[in-house]
């Protein structure tokens, strides 16, 4: 108890010296709307950039669902300068590697590389910002590639599959109730004028923040992007999200049959998106339920009672009112409602009675310590501040996050736990194993 703590008050004193430190941020806003964030650490000679662009699947509609991860696709497959696998030749030939993904509310694109690569880097994201090729060959070679991708991490992937449904069940309003990926059916009845709607609105500069962290000072930063980013002009916005799903009412179930070996349950309940101040509690309840194998819910299902291989719960960054996702796996020969009773029972206990002082710290702990080795590199600090910026509105909430978690008291988890761990409030997926068909 003496030892955590300790741990928790020299995070909080680490935290107060961080920003302190760290609020050397700068920023600077082009004239076209793109924001940069730039943060230097001189001390390795390389580079993190990122951009991230505020266009996900919930800027879709029925009909041109999946559009976003395609286009995460298509802007690696060439535009007017540096044609189709030139982005990544160009940049592995100056020592850098890139990655992108595609989420809900956003597409990310993460370049690494050395300092002396930066303004060919600045060159590659410029050109194929402004001058996407959509050539309708490739776009036609793209949409098989995601096709097959859908079939692999979706239709083949019990996991996949599952949480589809459930998504699709949890929601009757939000975009949210359809798959980042897209619907196989849209996927193969996108219109050139779709993809060019959408890349319009969604990769405007003035859609877009650019994080750069490293060896990099702001002057040097801010003359390759007026240079090379700056004279882009900017397209617009993407129509406003309004829509708010609806309150739930009541319990909402979906039941998959197929092939598997062992029975999957998954539950979503409602609640808020990340800027709302019931974010900290949620994760450090989340902690205190799923986090490791002293968490509650693994040792009373998987060590105690021994009624799952598995137990993980996930509440991530979104910026509307989102799930909080429980996925467990029943060992062979556990009925599914077992391992559900058991889950219950663990958040009623959340309900009647506070988690203990140890508990608490020991999450607060685990939250801040991740957070801290995350802040250890120049990737992890570009991933924070953009993440910060784009899903809790300011970069400098980064540095109140200790504060936020160590803020977070016993009344509040038993708060939360009543306000959104309702039987109305849940939406539960099960897959049932179908074992009529056989593989090879």
């Amino acid at each position: 108890m003496k030892r955590l703590t300790l741990l928790l008050a020299g995070m909080a004193i680490a935290a107060a010296t961080a920003t302190a430190q760290d609020y050397g941020i700068k920023t600077h806003q082009l004239k076209n709307g793109m924001k940069i964030l730039v943060q230097e650490d001189h001390s390795i000679p390389n580079v993190a950039l990122y951009i991230f662009y505020r266009i996900g699947s919930r800027n879709e509609r029925p009909g041109t669902t999946g559009l976003s991860h395609f286009f995460e696709h298509m802007m690696f497959n060439g535009a007017k300068k540096y044609g189709p696998k030139k982005f990544d030749e160009t940049m592995e030939a100056a020592g850098g590697s890139n990655n992108a993904y595609t989420s809900n509310d956003v597409t990310v694109y993460q370049d690494w590389f050395p300092r002396s690569a930066l303004e060919t880097i600045f060159d590659l994201e410029a050109d194929r910002i402004q001058n996407l090729n959509f050539d309708e060959k490739m776009i036609e070679s793209e949409r098989g590639v995601v096709a097959s991708e859908r079939r692999i991490s979706v239709d083949a992937s019990n996991i996949g599959l599952l949480y589809e449904q459930l998504a699709a069940t949890a929601y009757t309003a939000h975009p949210y109730q359809w798959p980042v990926v897209g619907w196989m059916v849209d996927i193969e009845n996108w219109t050139m004028e779709d993809l060019k709607h959408h890349f319009d609105i969604g990769y405007s500069p003035a859609n877009a923040t650019m994080v750069v962290t490293g060896d990099i000072t702001l002057d040097e930063i801010v003359k390759l992007a007026q240079k090379y980013i700056e004279p882009i002009p900017s397209r617009g916005l993407p129509p406003k999200v309004t829509t708010r799903e609806p309150e739930q009412l009541g319990e909402r179930r979906v039941v998959v049959r197929k092939f598997a070996q062992l029975p999957i349950v998954m539950m979503g309940y409602h609640v808020p998106e990340a800027a709302n101040s019931d974010y900290y509690p949620l994760q450090v309840l989340r902690t205190i339920l799923f986090e490791g194998e002293s968490s509650r819910m693994y040792q009373r299902l998987v060590d105690k009672d021994q009624l799952a291989i598995s137990i993980n719960g996930d509440y991530t960054p979104a910026f509307d009112p989102t799930l909080f996702e429980i996925t467990a796996r029943p060992k062979e020969g556990v009925q599914p409602d077992a391992v559900e009773k058991a889950i219950y029972e663990e958040v009623e206990r959340l309900k009647t009675g506070q988690v203990s002082d140890r508990e608490l710290e020991k999450a607060k702990n685990i939250l801040l310590a991740d957070f801290y080795r995350r802040m250890k590199t120049i990737n992890g600090k570009a991933n924070a501040l953009g993440r910060y910026e784009v899903f809790f509105g300011d970069y400098r909430k980064m540095f109140t996050a200790a504060d936020d978690y160590s803020r977070v008291t016993k009344e509040d988890l038993q708060r939360i736990a009543k306000k959104y761990f309702t039987d109305k409030n849940r939406t539960v997926a099960t897959l049932i194993p179908e074992k009529g068909e056989t593989r090879q």
